[in-house]
């Protein structure tokens, strides 16, 4: 039985190519599904922070969340330092965000190492 070089060439070489580049996007954009806040004393505010994202490996998985003002101003970021692919939604804590007493609500938004920005992002009133 004789292959139809004619079908590799300009059928399956173009899916493979196709689909080697969207693997990377499958995974989608990381969301904030969950945030619990507290205020801790004089050292700041702390925050449990649940994320999404299905991670797929070191080439693409959510790789920090931030607390942001309404201006989109970075008041603080935990670093995600792995992939999360067998630990989904996971939730990191962060300690010791100061927020300045003008600001009422602030926002937590995730970040993955391919979209970046995008994903659900939670507010988070200030009180």
């Amino acid at each position: 039985m004789q292959k139809n070089p004619a079908i590799i060439r300009y059928v399956l070489l173009p899916l493979i190519l196709l689909f080697s580049f969207l693997n990377p996007v499958v995974a989608g954009e990381a969301d904030v599904i969950n945030v619990k806040g507290y205020k801790d004393g004089d050292s700041g505010w702390s925050f449990d922070v649940t994320v999404r994202h299905d991670d797929t490996g070191w080439d693409h998985y959510a790789n920090r969340w931030e607390v942001i003002t309404e201006d989109e101003t970075i008041l603080a970021t935990r670093v995600l330092h792995h992939p999360h692919e067998n630990e989904q939604p996971f939730t990191r804590s962060l300690s010791g965000v100061q927020i300045p007493k003008s600001i009422k609500k602030v926002f937590i938004r995730a970040h993955d190492s391919v979209h970046g920005y995008g994903g659900q992002v939670k507010p988070f009133v200030v009180e």
